[in-house]
Order: C-alpha cells, then sequence, then structure tokens
C-alpha cells in the first residue's frame, strides 16, 4: 500500500523554491517516503500569493515544476467529499485551512505536512 500525504500551501511553495532547510526532520522524512497531493485549495492559496506578489512564480507553474521533479499531483478526491469533509471541521474559520485539512481526512485521514500550528493543534496527522 502506497504513503500518500498532503502539503500545505506554505510547504509547497518551499519545495519550490529549494528552501527545504525550513523543514523539519521530520516533515522531511514524510516528503521523502510518501507521494505527495496537494488539494485544489493549495493552488488557489499560492495563486493568491502570486497576485500579491508574495510569491514569484503561479501556481500553475509551481505545481508543473514540483510534478516533474518530484512527482506532486493535485487531489482528484470529488469536491462534494471534501465540502462535507470540511463541515466537520469546527476549530477554524479560515476557509483555506478547513479544506485543506478536510481534503487529508477525506481521503482516509491521510497525513498532511504543515508548519501552521493551529491546524497541528487539531488534526492528529498532521506532521512537522
Amino acid at each position: 500500500m502506497e504513503l500518500i500525504s498532503y502539503l500545505d500551501t506554505h510547504v509547497t511553495v518551499w519545495l519550490h523554491a529549494g528552501e527545504t532547510v525550513k523543514l523539519s526532520n521530520q516533515a522531511a522524512q514524510q516528503i521523502e517516503k510518501s507521494n505527495l497531493l496537494i488539494s485544489a485549495m493549495v493552488m488557489l492559496e499560492i495563486e493568491m500569493l502570486f497576485e500579491k506578489g508574495i510569491v514569484r512564480y503561479g501556481s500553475e507553474q509551481i505545481y508543473s515544476d514540483l510534478h516533474r521533479a518530484i512527482g506532486v499531483n493535485i487531489c482528484q478526491l470529488p469536491m462534494d467529499l471534501i465540502a462535507r469533509s470540511a463541515t466537520t471541521i469546527k476549530w477554524t474559520r479560515e476557509p483555506g485551512d478547513r479544506l485543506i485539512t478536510a481534503n487529508a481526512i477525506a481521503n482516509n485521514y491521510a497525513p498532511l505536512v504543515t508548519k501552521d500550528v493551529r491546524i497541528r493543534e487539531h488534526y492528529p496527522q498532521a506532521i512537522w
């Protein structure tokens, strides 16, 4: 059985920028041994960061580069399944955190590599 792990937005951006020193040892090990997925919400958040000038590349460029380099894929679970999982999350009103975490929940509570303290406090499968 293959190990699937999700990447949060900041982890995805750091990987693309080659800033792996920002990752914890546990996060780096999880990334190394997993088939990596990102939520469509990660794509949207990256694009919004690009539009604000916070990141240098748009979501399609970052995704394309990471897909070629390390096999990152966009999760293909149906949006209704993800939205239903999101309705069970009551610890945040932030749509991005809710949908990214819900994506992992909807995929059999898959690990989610994130530095986000709030997610780590509430999602037992968060890795950092």
